[in-house]
């Protein structure tokens, strides 16, 4: 995939897409998913014959609809603002303020700042998320491609919706610990019953994207900076890892592209605000990462570590963009150049990017746009 070709899947005014979620977001697939955290044996036959339906369907998507997703359009706009302050072609900027004004215009409604999440009802082990709800991972890439859009071009369109989700963060997210030392949050406003690691990764780096636009608060949230730091490298593992809940109950579990965030969220962070020993637990993160999840042989990422679940997927194209972003913000350029190429030649074909590939070897999940079109054109597009 060249650089130069990108912007096919950008500049348009609708980024509405299949998705890998599409046969478990619907009312019979998010009951049959939920059914399966609470009961794995019951529910084998009714979420087999579900997967089953999806690899035969996964070509005609028969039944499916294209949606849009407020991270494809951050995402989007993140992608076209590179491009843009690579070459200055207006093009770029014009469609990325197309995908910031649709992000204010469609932002979970009823909160206490601008804020975003999935766009589709979806179950995990800590329940059932409604459709319009906001996360804390999703949020992050509206705020960055806003100020990234600021500091482009001086334009401060935006600096009310930037500076309204400070108050999403202190009002609408919940604190799950507090303590002089510790600071954690939960991954939506509503009480969970587990901690997210990478989420409050998240957090911490949304506010440290947000000091700038309160100086007078500059003290106050630098504390809880330092805090939420502190919380996710005490749960680092020896081994360098880190499981995606902050505890050791069962159904956790160890993944590429989840523990990248965690990674890059560090390390973003830590760009602007002197963490102590930061560059330290990235070592140790990505050690783990590269002993773990490289696979020598095929030039890949592999899927999981640690698994709560069967799963039937090799590689994912999600763990390779997000790692292709950490070997750009590390600096591997070798690296780097040497995924991208081992990117290109099994998940791209022709003008297609597909999103997953089987045990089987078969190619799935073509041009989903969220799982993970963007995040891997927006790993390229900060490749130089």
């Amino acid at each position: 995939m060249n650089i130069e070709n990108i912007d096919k899947y950008l500049i348009r005014y609708d980024l509405s897409t299949y998705d890998p979620y599409d046969v478990w977001k619907n009312k019979l697939g998010v009951k049959i998913k939920y059914f399966y955290y609470k009961n794995k044996y019951l529910s084998a036959i009714p979420v087999g014959s579900l997967f089953l339906y999806d690899i035969v369907n996964n070509r005609s998507r028969i039944g499916y609809k294209k949606q849009e997703y407020p991270i494809v359009r951050a995402q989007a706009a993140l992608v076209l603002l590179s491009l843009y302050n690579r070459s200055r072609e207006e093009i770029f900027l014009k469609f990325a303020k197309i995908h910031l004004n649709w992000l204010v215009d469609n932002s979970s409604k009823g909160y206490k700042g601008y804020c975003w999440g999935i766009n589709f009802e979806w179950a995990s082990k800590n329940g059932v998320y409604p459709k319009d709800m906001p996360h804390v991972t999703h949020t992050p890439y509206a705020l960055e491609a806003m100020i990234k859009y600021e500091k482009l071009t001086g334009d401060k369109y935006f600096s009310h919706v930037v500076k309204s989700v400070f108050y999403f963060l202190e009002q609408d997210i919940k604190v799950m610990l507090d303590t002089d030392d510790m600071l954690a949050m939960s991954y939506a406003p509503v009480d969970e019953p587990r901690i997210v690691i990478n989420a409050n990764s998240y957090i911490m780096y949304m506010y440290t994207l947000l000091l700038d636009y309160y100086p007078g608060k500059k003290d106050y949230i630098l504390g809880k900076i330092k805090r939420i730091y502190r919380f996710i490298v005490s749960h680092q593992k020896s081994d360098g890892s880190w499981l995606y809940y902050a505890d050791d109950l069962s159904g956790n579990f160890i993944d590429c592209f989840h523990t990248a965030f965690v990674l890059k969220n560090m390390h973003k962070t830590n760009l602007a605000i002197e963490l102590y020993e930061c560059e330290t637990y990235i070592q140790k993160g990505y050690e783990y990462i590269i002993n773990n999840f490289y696979d020598n042989k095929k030039r890949l990422f592999k899927r999981f570590t640690l698994n709560d679940k069967p799963n039937l997927v090799a590689y994912d194209l999600y763990d390779n963009a997000e790692m292709l972003n950490i070997l750009i913000i590390i600096n591997d350029k070798d690296f780097a150049n040497d995924l991208c190429e081992s990117i290109s030649k099994n998940f791209v074909s022709g003008d297609d990017i597909y999103s997953k590939i089987s045990k089987g070897g078969r190619l799935l999940d073509r041009n989903s746009l969220r799982w993970a079109v963007l995040p891997y054109l927006l790993a390229l597009s900060e490749m130089h």
